[in-house]
């Protein structure tokens, strides 16, 4: 249905292009930027705030940055927010391609990126970048990668989101899981884990890893993708053009380690996101699996004295457990589609996309990765908490190819068969066998 309703917008919306650089005139109206965009809706704490240093999280920052370019820009240009819900968001993007309601600026998921350029919705932005004076060179890797199709940048990145080991110290010292420093000893390997695992649930009772099973699929297919790339497996051997393959070894070691972490009780049974998010910050485990973007949320919850974080959080990136460095990563990014940008608002869109990209620090203090290389090697990120212990994600970041087509599909079919093992015993070998006749029959479907 994605790929004929697109199909559908590219035959009603077109693009002349090339489109003159001219400055909006000073006494016209201004120009108006519509802003397609999630990260929730804020306006009683941050509606009509200018203070981008003191914003926090996800939607406070966005918004708050919005506000302040509006203010510098007053009178020139306005940027006008269209906030949508997440779970809704690309089914909502589609509808207003269809129907001649083109955003100038939307928010895309880099796994969401390769089914819009396939679908030609979607402008390249190499020869805008240069116009706009943004280098793409100081991206950095896993950023160029997520938003590089077929040899061509198609949108802004806006941030490397990853998968973390999110730290209840108090829990892991009375476990006796604290170094000299009284930080949490990280485990290097299975083996130094599933005894971490043992201790601390001799300790307090309860087990030590906190993952969410129950209506949720993001989060198990992270879990799966990241222990198949750290054994150098993939899902796609021949390219996104290929087959999808479950059944290599690596692929059942990957899945089985997961089962038996929640056979043997090392894993919260049966907690959806919210639950797990909520708990773990309750003290309901020694380490929560989950994103970047909860770094800023946790560390405001340990400043309370009344949470079961108040004796302490930390964080690093996923360790290494099975051969080598490497854990799923996605990115946030900015696109231009065909029929949003126009000769009227293309100087200030570029205008626009360059302010966001000089204020990558900003949003990078909610937890996500900056995707210049300039800002992480900059003191002002990596004196952000913890920033140091992540740093490395930007290193060794692992996504399906760009190309890949229908990736949060792909995700759902994954992070369904991962909980199909965890919540129903289902066999790790039925669950694969069904991940690869699926997906394969996904991807067919869609190409």
């Amino acid at each position: 249905m994605l790929k004929t309703r697109l199909a559908g917008a590219l035959a009603l919306t077109t693009l002349a292009m090339p489109l003159a650089f001219t400055a909006p005139a000073a006494s016209a109206a201004p120009v108006e930027i519509s802003f397609a965009r999630f990260f929730g809706a804020c306006e009683g704490d941050y509606g009509t705030s200018t203070d981008v240093p003191a914003a926090r999280g996800e939607c406070g920052i966005i918004t708050t940055l919005i506000n302040k370019f509006n203010a510098d820009n007053k009178g020139e240009i306005v940027v006008k927010p269209q906030i949508m819900e997440w779970n809704t968001y690309y089914d909502q993007l589609t509808a207003r391609i269809v129907g001649h309601d083109v955003p100038t600026v939307a928010v895309m998921h880099m796994a969401q990126l390769g089914d819009y350029v396939n679908r030609k919705v979607v402008l390249p932005l190499n020869d805008l970048f240069k116009e706009a004076g943004i280098d793409a060179g100081d991206f950095t890797d896993a950023a160029t990668n997520g938003v590089t199709v077929n040899g061509k940048i198609y949108a802004l990145p806006w941030d490397t989101h990853s998968w973390l080991w999110h730290y209840n110290v108090g829990l892991m010292k009375k476990a006796g899981l604290t170094d000299a420093d009284g930080n949490p000893v990280v485990p290097k390997s299975l083996d130094e884990l599933k005894a971490q695992a043992k201790k601390f649930k001799e300790a307090t009772g309860k087990p030590l890893i906190a993952i969410s099973t129950t209506q949720d699929v993001a989060g198990p297919a992270r879990n799966f993708y990241t222990l198949l790339y750290q054994q150098g497996g993939t899902v796609f051997p021949d390219g996104p053009d290929g087959d999808a393959n479950f059944s290599s070894p690596e692929a059942k070691k990957a899945l089985q380690v997961w089962a038996d972490l929640y056979k043997d009780g090392d894993l919260t049974p049966a907690l959806d996101y919210e639950g797990a998010t909520a708990g773990f910050i309750n003290g309901n485990a020694g380490v929560y699996i989950c994103g970047t973007w909860l770094i800023d949320s946790y560390m405001e919850a340990a400043a309370k004295k009344d949470t079961g974080l108040s004796d302490g959080y930390y964080v690093t990136a996923f360790p290494t457990l099975l051969g080598k460095p490497a854990i799923w990563a996605d990115g946030h990014s900015w696109v231009l589609l065909k029929g949003g940008l126009n000769d009227d608002n293309k100087a200030a869109t570029l205008k626009f996309l360059k302010y966001l990209y000089d204020n990558n620090l900003q949003w990078a203090r909610t937890g996500h990765l900056s995707i210049r290389k300039s800002v992480i090697d900059s003191a002002a990120f990596q004196d952000l908490p913890f920033r140091k212990n992540i740093k490395i994600i930007s290193e060794v970041a692992r996504t399906l190819p760009a190309g890949t087509p229908r990736q949060f599909g792909i995700q759902q079919i994954v992070g369904e068969e991962f909980d199909n093992v965890m919540l129903t015993g289902k066999s790790v070998d039925d669950a694969l066998a069904d991940m690869q006749g699926r997906v394969n029959e996904l991807v067919s479907a869609a190409r």
